[in-house]
């Protein structure tokens, strides 16, 4: 079969786009508001972009009213109106279930860290918190964000950010850089409400 997006609903093109593209990794994201207030919530549209300098990115879509969500509302750029910082833990299956209540819309103001019982905690070289529970954490400034469609509903938005420092419990890491994937036991995201387990692996090297 072959689909046209322009002939799909937006829910379909969502539900098309989190079945095919499996599993994903879960970002779990923190900032504060220029006002101080603290937010966390986890986003699957997330991946790494480049070594050389460090970089990330996260996709916070518009919500159904094409308005930003309060993640986007205060990672953007200082000069749109946000504190140009955030920080990026990691979702793993010890605290999978908190990371699911994070997701939930609160008005702004309210703290998805009591609601969801996952814990803030200083960051080094910004100001949003991290989350005490995940042992993994990059602190990042806010480089850039790429809106595909301003104001609509559902509109996606790239927000980059630079790596500053990075948080790794020292059992996960060996003298090589190598993580402990055994130890580390991240979450995967699918499509629907699925997830999946990253503890089965293989190795494949290049070529025959």
């Amino acid at each position: 079969m072959i689909l046209d997006p322009n002939d799909l609903q937006i829910a379909e093109r969502y539900k098309l786009l989190t079945g095919c593209i499996a599993p994903r990794p879960i970002a779990v994201v923190s900032t504060v508001s220029p006002a101080g207030e603290p937010n966390v919530a986890p986003f699957s549209f997330f991946a790494g972009i480049g070594s050389n300098p460090m970089t990330l990115m996260f996709c916070p879509a518009n919500d159904l009213e094409g308005n930003e969500k309060d993640t986007l509302r205060n990672a953007k750029p200082t000069s749109e109106g946000g504190t140009g910082e955030f920080a990026v833990c990691v979702a793993t299956s010890g605290i999978i279930k908190k990371v699911a209540v994070a997701a939930e819309p609160l008005p702004p103001g309210e703290s998805e860290y009591e609601l969801a019982e996952l814990t803030p905690i200083p960051c080094e070289s910004i100001k949003p918190p991290r989350v005490k529970e995940s042992p993994v954490c990059f602190e990042c400034e806010t480089m850039q964000v790429i809106r595909t469609n301003p104001g609509a509903p559902a509109g996606g938005n790239v927000v980059m950010g630079r790596v500053r420092r990075v948080h790794i419990e020292d059992s996960l890491l060996n003298n090589r850089m190598h993580t402990d994937q055994d130890s580390l036991d991240l979450i995967g995201r699918m499509g629907g409400l699925s997830y999946c387990f990253t503890r089965e692996r293989f190795d494949l090297r290049p070529g025959k």
